[in-house]
């Protein structure tokens, strides 16, 4: 009763805090909307977007849940957008049509995502396909005669299309089913009986196996992210004639391999993909990856660039037709991309000398600058890359993130968040000089909101690496008032954190509002610095990273406004690793927050279906000498008897990509321990709970972290 009333005690001294302060409320996450998906019609005059918000659900009480709406906009700034779609249709994947006139969309019909066309001088979207295999990312050809997009079809359904696989040919590679063959699987045509010969007892298992009474893995990537999954599909590449009524789909690949879309040439007569087309190869050991060309007129695919042991992945073609923009990285390890642009004509390839992931590459008009994003020191920035004199030029700052752009011939349109605003749409120059702000979807809301702006700051670690992190005091923070204090960390562990990352924007104005001072950085194995940086926690995923975070903490706390006796931790996915770490590690905290952690290396070898990063980032498996005795060394759970710091631990039930026995192991022996541990699973939820997941239940784990942390304070 007491513990009872201590909380309602706590959340209506929040609450009275909220009206005489203003601050950002753990309900304001259903405020937020995001923009996304820019796209300038083709002769610039246009351009479309999307707006990501979340709303109440009017059937099921208390749940809130996505909704997607299109608007179009003048780019000339001379009327305010306004929307083409509703919310309820949640339409995805537009494209403009050659002459500007129409978008193409999807959405879904009957469970499957259908192509639909939409004319700018009104009336209603009108469906253009009913296609088995549904349809995704469609793009439109230069010349208005046809609809490119993407499908994906499974092992069992490609062993049977007549017009994918007319020969019914079973893959080359071996289908790894000990003993049996792709035939005695997908051309067995007797009826089953479970009292038969083999051949009828094998069918009978194969229609258990249909209707879902049994899952028979031999696959190696059996594993998504809430389910798992003992049937390959792969993704092919079709064409929609837009010039023939009720036109039916025209594969344009074939054969066992996934093809992705890079681009379709100036002239309309030729796709430009990314795929593996080693036919030997089993897809789930398929690391590398090739350039190639497909004629629209048909006939076999055409290397473009490739390489032994390499990913190369094209995402751009020029308007001429004479450039192609691409990057490439090794098949295997942990490394940055390297980015080139390629000629056509004279088979010539420059380095784009930015040592940073790139994103998004998309040509200039004049087909003499490519612009791109990058991930870089805490910020998705805008650059670009002159032809001329292959220089690159920043166009954007770091405490900014360029969410979605597009390029016409006179002007950038640009969706971005700031520390002071989650998203917004704007216009500016081909140099981003004067960039206008066109729309303000947060704006109101966040009026008369006091929000935290975080202060970034430096330091060189102990391998003489310049480490980022930044400070948030709490939100109207009085000068010699003592403050309770969170280190808050990220991801990854290859993901970066800045002011120009959207993905924690909320959480911590949350925090700063309650009173709480925040602390973030980017710690050795980051992404976003040079390849060294992302490379230095190789074989060392907990002290290195752990004297880093500790380090950025220490260096705010001399700063003096900092509480010492409270100061709380927390993070998830490879965070939630570092967060068991840590407490394992020190008692410096008065409690701690582990968010769909990784605890048990060798276990998460086997449960997680990002499996891979263990003999990338530990040089081998569990069951090698040198490699398990690393991997129980770097094991929180090694430690977990040295846990003496109040925990609690999340996971969301269906997440497969740490895989849930982590956290049960870790609650577990935390339990039979006699430690202060509390365990949270939410169901139905997977590793992008916080990120992508049921609104209710992002706010649920936002309010039960503050909540335990109270308890403590």
């Amino acid at each position: 009763m007491r513990a009872l009333i201590t909380i309602f005690l706590w959340f209506f001294v929040l609450d009275s805090f909220a009206q005489k302060n203003e601050r950002i409320l753990v309900s304001d996450l259903y405020q937020i909307k995001t923009a996304s998906s820019v796209k300038f019609s083709p002769d610039g005059k246009w351009y479309v977007y999307s707006v990501k918000s979340i709303a109440l659900n009017e059937t099921k009480n208390g749940e809130y849940d996505y909704q997607r709406q299109w608007f179009l906009a003048p780019a000339d700034l001379s009327a305010p957008a306004r929307p083409i779609t509703s919310q309820k249709e949640n339409s995805n994947g537009f494209c403009w049509s050659a002459d500007g006139k129409q978008l193409f969309f999807t959405r879904i019909v009957k469970n499957t995502p259908q192509l639909f066309k939409l004319s700018l001088n009104g009336g209603e979207a009108m469906q253009l396909t009913d296609f088995q295999y549904g349809v995704t990312d469609p793009v439109a050809s230069r010349d208005g005669q046809k609809i490119i997009f993407s499908a994906s079809i499974s092992l069992a359904e490609l062993e049977k299309d007549s017009l994918l696989n007319p020969e019914k040919k079973s893959p080359l590679w071996n289908l790894e089913k000990p003993k049996v063959s792709a035939e005695q699987i997908y051309h067995n045509t007797v009826k089953g009986n479970a009292d038969g010969n083999l051949l009828e007892i094998r069918a009978y298992l194969q229609q258990n196996e249909k209707e879902k009474k049994a899952k028979v893995f031999n696959r190696l990537d059996f594993q998504g992210e809430a389910a798992t999954n003992p049937e390959l599909s792969f993704m092919h590449l079709f064409a929609l004639s837009l010039q023939t009524k009720d036109a039916v789909p025209v594969s344009l690949t074939n054969g066992f391999y996934n093809y992705n879309l890079a681009g379709i040439s100036p002239d309309s007569k030729y796709i430009l993909v990314n795929a593996d087309l080693n036919p030997t190869v089993h897809p789930d050991r398929s690391t590398e990856s090739a350039i190639y060309r497909i004629w629209l007129t048909g006939g076999k695919p055409e290397l473009i660039l490739g390489g032994s042991d390499q990913r190369f992945e094209a995402s751009s073609i020029s308007g001429d037709g004479r450039w192609i923009g691409f990057t490439v990285t090794p098949a295997k390890g942990i490394n940055v991309e390297k980015a080139f642009v390629y000629n056509t004509d004279t088979k010539k390839q420059l380095s784009i000398p930015l040592e940073r992931n790139q994103n998004s590459q998309i040509w200039s008009k004049d087909n003499k600058q490519l612009y791109f994003t990058a991930t870089a020191n805490g910020g998705n920035i805008l650059y670009s890359y002159k032809l001329s004199d292959q220089s690159v030029h920043r166009l954007s700052a770091f405490d900014n993130g360029i969410t979605s752009f597009d390029v016409s011939a006179q002007q950038l349109v640009y969706a971005q968040m700031n520390t002071a605003d989650p998203s917004a749409i704007f216009t500016a120059d081909l140099l981003n000089k004067s960039p206008k702000k066109v729309n303000s979807l947060n704006m109101d809301w966040l009026a008369g909101k006091k929000l935290s702006l975080p202060v970034k700051k430096t330091f060189v670690n102990d391998q003489g690496m310049e480490v980022e992190y930044w400070v948030m005091k709490p939100a109207g923070a009085e000068t010699g008032k003592k403050y309770p204090v969170i280190l808050e960390m990220h991801g990854g562990p290859s993901a970066m954190w800045g002011p120009g990352e959207s993905s924690m924007w909320h959480e911590f104005q949350y925090y700063t509002g309650l009173g709480y001072g925040v602390v973030y950085s980017n710690p050795r194995g980051s992404g976003g610095y040079s390849e060294a940086f992302l490379r230095a926690n190789i074989k060392d995923w907990g002290a290195g990273p752990m004297r880093d975070v500790i380090k950025a903490l220490d260096l705010t706390i001399e700063e003096g406004w900092a509480d010492t006796t409270r100061q709380f931790i927390t993070g998830g996915s490879y965070a939630g690793y570092l967060t068991a770490w840590i407490v394992s590690h020190t008692d410096r905290f008065k409690a701690a927050c582990a968010q769909r952690g990784v605890y048990d290396l060798t276990t998460f070898f086997g449960e997680g279906n990002a499996w891979r990063l263990v003999p990338e980032y530990f040089g081998g498996y569990p069951w090698e000498k040198e490699a398990g005795k690393l991997l129980r060394a770097e094991s929180p759970f090694t430690y977990v008897d040295q846990i003496h710091t109040p925990l609690i631990i999340f996971h969301g039930e269906t997440d497969l990509r740490t895989g849930v026995i982590q956290s049960e192991m870790m609650y577990k022996a935390l339990k039979v321990l006699g430690r202060e541990v509390e365990y949270v699973r939410h169901p139905g939820a997977t590793h992008e709970l916080t990120r992508s997941g049921n609104n209710r239940q992002r706010a649920d784990q936002m309010l039960r972290t503050a909540e335990f942390f109270e308890r403590y304070k």
